[in-house]
């Protein structure tokens, strides 16, 4: 085809370019960021802002300011429950106070109270491919379930300064339908049952999901997916999937439209797959040996690994230089739990020698795990061993912090994202004029 062979026919010459320029020109000065940082993905601008959350290098993500293990800590409670309500954490992150068990169990009771989905977004599910992903079964849902959304529907009656409580509306039904939509498609999907599930008002957020998904829950499904749930919710605005939602939130699209701008972001191999990457390789590591291999084979193995071209998937992250504490977190509840399962001994062993080898590789800025790295582990411990379905569990958790930062962006009316963008020639052009080093 004509339009192939001209693009093949040019990109040796564009891609050694972009190569030179973000080699040798790297830390020439546009403005206000480097030629590097525009060619590497605009990684590490600081360019937007949000109160929800903030990852630091060191601590990890804070959640309105509070620490992981800050927030499990002060979160309040289920009776007989170790891990917080979801509710109280939604609480949190949009109001940005500390909820009392009260106002915990409020959201709760308004989640239950919205937690019915239009009988048309079943019937779309059902009609889609049988081999579609759960992920664009999850978007199109979001889709399907705009004609409701309040925000549209009132935008042209509404003053700039009242966007946010149609905002805050959308988002609160969006949240309280989401498990069930996401449930109905795992049983849908894999266990071919289309009987659509039903909330139980008596039941938190967690707990209704692990009902709706027909997870055994005598060892404590629930409690995982609110753990999970917590720890998914929020990691500042810059990751992928949460600027997917805010970029399109800045033209005023509502929240259905965002979300699913969101979902098609973190649907991506970069980004939310990483969850069964990182359980595939486990599982490879396991077949490998045949079991649990000693410390001295996995060492050699990880080593071989690297220099076939390849990396170890949950280790590294463009942000964190320590141990991501929603890894610990999940690590601990693991522990507690079902400490002889060997996927977490495995998991573990992992955690012990991977971080060195690649320090030793020298490539990784980070070799410590991220939240990825054990979180499928703690899945399919629990029988949910469909790995694609991980990253539509993560989509219902990233919900709560996108859409919190969804009603505050319409709330203190935060403009249109346009950044300006440059020609490689113009950056070829600005790097010409910078001074050339002198030779020795």
């Amino acid at each position: 085809m004509i339009i192939y062979d001209k693009i093949e026919a040019q990109l040796p010459s564009w891609r050694d370019r972009i190569r030179s320029l973000a080699k040798e020109h790297a830390e020439v000065v546009v403005d206000t960021v480097t030629i590097g940082e525009i060619v590497g993905g605009m990684r590490d601008i600081k360019g937007l802002y949000t109160d929800i959350s903030s990852v630091d290098p060191a601590e990890g993500i804070r959640l309105r300011g509070l620490t992981v293990k800050e927030t499990l800590k002060a979160l309040p409670k289920g009776r007989g429950n170790k891990i917080p309500l979801v509710g109280g954490l939604y609480y949190l992150l949009v109001v940005g106070d500390l909820p009392t068990k009260e106002q915990a169990l409020e959201v709760e009771a308004e989640w239950a109270k919205r937690a019915h989905v239009p009988a048309h977004v079943y019937k779309v599910l059902r009609a889609m491919p049988t081999d579609a992903h759960p992920m664009t079964l999850l978007s199109q849902a979001a889709l399907a379930m705009q004609n409701e959304s309040v925000f549209a529907k009132k935008y042209h009656e509404m003053k700039k300064d009242q966007y946010w409580i149609s905002a805050l509306e959308d988002s609160l039904n969006l949240t309280a339908r989401l498990p069930l939509i996401a449930a109905f498609i795992y049983r849908m999907k894999y266990f071919n049952e289309t009987k659509i599930p039903r909330y139980n008002p008596k039941l938190d957020y967690g707990a209704n999901f692990a009902r709706m998904m027909k997870v055994d829950d005598k060892k404590g499904y629930a409690e995982l997916m609110r753990l999970y749930f917590i720890i998914h919710s929020d990691h500042e605005s810059g990751n992928a999937s949460a600027h997917a939602m805010h970029l399109a939130g800045s033209t005023l699209s509502d929240a259905y439209l965002s979300f699913s701008a969101c979902l098609n972001a973190l649907a991506g191999p970069l980004h939310g797959l990483a969850n069964q990457e990182s359980l595939g390789w486990l599982l490879d590591v396991r077949k490998n040996f045949g079991g649990l291999p000693t410390r001295d084979d996995l060492y050699k193995y990880a080593w071989d690994f690297l220099n076939s071209g390849h990396v170890i998937p949950g280790y590294g992250h463009g942000v964190l230089r320590v141990i991501d504490p929603r890894f610990t977190a999940q690590q601990e509840f693991a522990d507690a739990r079902f400490p002889d399962f060997e996927l977490l001994k495995l998991a573990e062993m992992v955690l012990d020698v991977v971080p060195a080898v690649l320090k030793e590789q020298g490539k990784a800025k980070s070799p410590a795990p991220n939240v990825d790295a054990i979180s499928g582990t703690l899945q399919y411990y629990y029988g949910v061993r469909e790995f694609e379905i991980y990253t539509v569990l993560f989509g219902v958790g990233r919900a709560l912090g996108v859409t919190s930062n969804y009603v505050w962006a319409r709330a203190l009316g935060q403009p249109i994202e346009r950044p300006k963008s440059l020609t490689t020639k113009m950056l070829e052009e600005l790097a010409a004029q910078q001074p050339q080093p002198q030779p020795a």
